[in-house]
């Protein structure tokens, strides 16, 4: 009941801070909090406690390919947005469906899983257009908030639930599936528009080298440490990371050459 309790209270309340991130400091850090692994984080420890740290080791890399994928679906996204949230929704959806199929055809191990999903990040920053500054201001429905909440608490509470007929690696891809970005984004595009839906993206691209680095060293630590050990490296790991990714995003962009 105690674990049953936190499914429903933690991922909920990560996805409300992020919300109020995106509101607070614009479309960009939003994407970059979601993009952090506030909700495929909570369900790798309800894996590892309800099923054992070799379920939850072997689910990392399936995290590591829907990394890579979740790039995918940035970049899909934004080249897609000017078209409406709906095509650029489904053309996303099934770009991202399509890599982590093809990464779990591969069977590369966590390793090269890791080393791919960085320069996908990179490479997808490249493509992605940097806008400074709020591109709209959200006025959301009273409902807001506690559908948003309801849809992750219900996420996580099925994830959970299927994971050990899908098996830890499929379990890893359906945790990492952006639900949270496209929460937001699909918010902010039809009250804002297709600029402020690009920005979450960028910043969760900016925030997926960090992502990654939670998997991968959860891959090589919880074999051999106990679960507090394992996830406390992870996070330190990963909030190291996550700090220079902020820092360069918050920089101002560079003026063009005249």
């Amino acid at each position: 009941m105690d674990i049953l309790v936190f499914k429903l209270v933690c991922t909920p309340l990560l996805l409300l801070a992020a919300t109020i991130a995106a509101r607070r400091w614009g479309e960009a850090i939003g994407g970059f909090v979601v993009g952090l692994p506030i909700s495929s984080g909570p369900i790798s420890v309800f894996l590892a406690l309800e099923h054992g740290p070799v379920f939850a080791t072997q689910a990392t890399a399936g995290s590591l390919v829907a990394t890579v994928a979740q790039a995918a679906f940035c970049l899909a996204y934004c080249r897609l947005a000017p078209r409406g949230w709906l095509v650029a929704l489904a053309g996303a959806s099934a770009t991202f469906s399509i890599v982590a199929g093809l990464l779990q055809w591969s069977a590369l191990s966590q390793t090269g899983l890791f080393l791919i999903a960085i320069l996908a990040a990179a490479l997808v920053l490249n493509h992605i257009p940097n806008t400074s500054g709020r591109t709209g201001k959200l006025n959301p429905p009273w409902w807001d908030l506690p559908l948003r909440m309801a849809l992750m608490a219900s996420l996580v509470i099925g994830i959970t639930l299927i994971a050990p007929y899908v098996g830890p690696e499929a379990s890893g891809v359906l945790a990492s599936f952006p639900f949270m970005v496209i929460i937001l984004a699909v918010f902010a595009h039809r009250m804002v528009g297709h600029e402020a839906a690009q920005q979450l993206m960028r910043g969760m691209a900016t925030a997926l080298p960090g992502f990654a680095a939670f998997f991968y060293v959860l891959s090589l630590t919880l074999p051999r440490l106990n679960e507090p050990a394992a996830y406390g490296g992870a996070i330190l790991c990963t909030l190291t990371i996550q700090a220079v990714s902020l820092y360069r995003m918050r920089l101002p962009a560079a003026l063009p050459a005249k």
